[in-house]
């Protein structure tokens, strides 16, 4: 499951991953926040926090994390992932070039630098939705 971290800045949607994360956490409390901010107008900053208490994604939601490539590129910030689970960081970091944004990986005990890194305005420019 996906459970709304309640510390995260203004401007951060924050969230830890518990147990296994299937394709009905991404429908019922990811996309529809990501859909409100991307709706508002503002920029989509992240904080996704894998624990010791995660289990694992399901096929459905590898799926659903792969159709978040349609929101549009230029709606993206920051996206820092939270771990000590050396295989996903080492999957995401070396799947990161397809994300739309700026994504850094952070130990558990640099939450805290997380969140502030993710709430800050990205140092390289996002993609745009437009072919050159």
């Amino acid at each position: 499951m996906l459970a709304t971290l309640p510390d995260a800045p203004a401007n951060v949607l924050a969230f830890r991953a518990v147990g296994s994360v299937h394709a009905d956490d991404y429908r019922t409390v990811l996309d529809p926040a990501i859909d409100r901010v991307i709706a508002a107008g503002d920029t989509v900053n992240l904080v996704l926090v894998f624990g010791d208490d995660f289990d694992g994604y399901s096929f459905g939601a590898l799926w659903q994390d792969a159709r978040l490539e349609s929101k549009p590129a230029s709606a993206w910030g920051r996206i820092a992932l939270i771990t000590d689970h050396t295989a996903v960081a080492e999957i995401i970091h070396a799947i990161a070039f397809l994300f739309p944004c700026e994504l850094q990986i952070f130990r558990t005990s640099a939450k805290d630098k997380a969140m502030i890194w993710a709430s800050r305005a990205p140092q390289r420019p996002a993609r745009t939705d437009a072919a050159p």
